[in-house]
């Protein structure tokens, strides 16, 4: 079968095997020879190749629900299991996922190996730290609990590890107490990104925060931007007040002609989107599903990239240096007319104990671009301009990052390589991501 991921771009050609449970994948991989290499693949929403392999892992029939205490706010599930099925259980008995990513699609085992965020990592971190344990299948087929106080070291090289220290078949998880499925938003308009920063700055208490950014305005204008915060809604007299809201979706059934995306476009598209979001009203109160995922209404968005798919870059700078490298980073992105439909600029809290997590304290800047023969000299000189701002990418977006650059932007890879040795010694996971990275030869 062809495989990629959710950036189209890189493909290749798999196997997929998807065991019914952690027994299955016990015994099919002591049958696989020594020398095959493979990597656990979820839902399939990275962006790029870490979830790549001559044979994937599918988590297909892992999608059971094992627990679930109120009392204590804890689920236990299988890895197959995606958020929004979880929010589904979860919202009616007044629960909630403490960190959610831009869609409702992802798996728990692949929330975990990537260690997503979300618009609260200024304030609840990172997806992992609020996993309490997970069961992990080593290649040699053992089964081990991990957690923040067993197996740690196992624990803390798997959230984030992208896969590459074992199988993660289930997981338990904190959940969060809401009152309503609704989100009470703020929307700030900024003229430029030294305002927004001052605003995000000035709005550190708010639970959620998150700001669309006008990537090709230029001169005094540029990084023009909206700022949308938000508070989990009290409890009110609507019978929808613990419904996950269901919404219609629109498919795309086809990729959209690549012509279409250009720089004039996407200026019309961005100051349209600008003006628009600034004149409406400041506060209104959204259902979950429209404040966290208002791209899961588009059935396969990724085809209006066209059909060679589309490259998302995401980066983070410290604060002290987030400005000045941001403002840089732009500059060079409307020189060279590259502008991004999807620009979002968060703020991240302290980093966490997770090897290869990729959240730290600073700025994190989100962009797509389609994928064309001028885009990767582009993306090479602003991994540059990050490097140069103590910055560095994220391996859940990343399709084409250096081993120089990761390596020169990741300083635990050494300590990661360290455990991923000692539980995968023929190094039989591995991705094309991994690969590309030095991680696995």
């Amino acid at each position: 079968m062809e495989a990629m991921g959710w950036g189209r771009y890189p493909r290749t050609q798999a196997e997929l095997v998807e065991p019914a449970d952690s027994a299955a994948l016990q015994k099919h991989l002591g049958a696989q020879k020594k020398s095959a290499s493979f990597i656990a693949r979820g839902a399939g929403r990275s962006y790029g190749d870490s979830a790549l392999a001559t044979q994937l892992i599918g988590s297909r029939f892992w999608d059971n629900f094992l627990s679930l205490d109120e009392e204590r706010k804890t689920l236990r599930c299988g890895a197959g299991v995606t958020l929004g099925e979880i929010l589904r259980v979860c919202i009616p008995r007044g629960l909630f996922l403490p960190v959610l990513p831009g869609t409702k699609e992802v798996s728990v085992g692949g929330a975990i190996a990537a260690d997503i965020h979300g618009k609260n990592h200024h304030r609840d971190g990172s997806f992992g730290m609020h996993v309490i344990e997970l069961s992990l299948v080593l290649p040699s087929g053992e089964l081990r609990r991990c957690s923040a106080v067993e197996n740690s070291e196992l624990f803390h090289a798997t959230c984030g590890g992208m896969g590459l220290t074992g199988f993660i078949v289930e997981a338990t998880l904190a959940l969060a107490p809401i009152e309503s499925s609704y989100i009470d938003q703020q929307s700030l308009v900024a003229p430029n990104l030294q305002a927004c920063f001052e605003r995000i700055e000035e709005s550190a208490d708010s639970h959620y925060s998150v700001a669309w950014l006008d990537c090709l305005a230029r001169g005094s204008e540029l990084g023009r931007s909206i700022l949308y915060l938000g508070e989990h809604s009290p409890a009110r007299s609507r019978k929808s007040d613990r419904t996950f809201p269901e919404r219609g979706r629109v498919g795309i059934p086809f990729a959209t002609p690549a012509f279409l995306l250009n720089r004039a476009t996407m200026s019309v598209f961005n100051s349209s989107y600008y003006k628009l979001q600034a004149s409406k009203k400041r506060r209104v109160s959204l259902d979950c599903d429209k404040y966290f995922f208002p791209l899961d209404s588009l059935s396969n968005w990724n085809r209006l990239y066209g059909s060679k798919g589309f490259l998302q870059y995401q980066f983070v700078i410290p604060s002290g240096a987030a400005l000045t490298g941001i403002t840089t980073v732009l500059e060079r992105i409307s020189q060279a007319g590259k502008g991004s439909f999807l620009s979002v600029l968060k703020k991240f809290g302290a980093a966490n104990e997770n090897l290869l997590s990729f959240p730290t304290e600073g700025y994190t800047l989100t962009l797509d671009f389609k994928n064309e023969p001028a885009l990767f000299p582009l993306l090479d000189e602003l991994d540059r301009i990050v490097l140069a701002h103590g910055g560095r990418l994220y391996l859940a977006k990343d399709a084409r990052m250096s081993e120089d650059v990761f390596k020169a932007s990741y300083p635990r890879w050494e300590e990661f390589l360290a455990i991923k040795q000692q539980v995968d010694r023929e190094n039989r996971i591995a991705s094309l991501q991994s690969t590309r990275l030095g991680l696995t030869p």
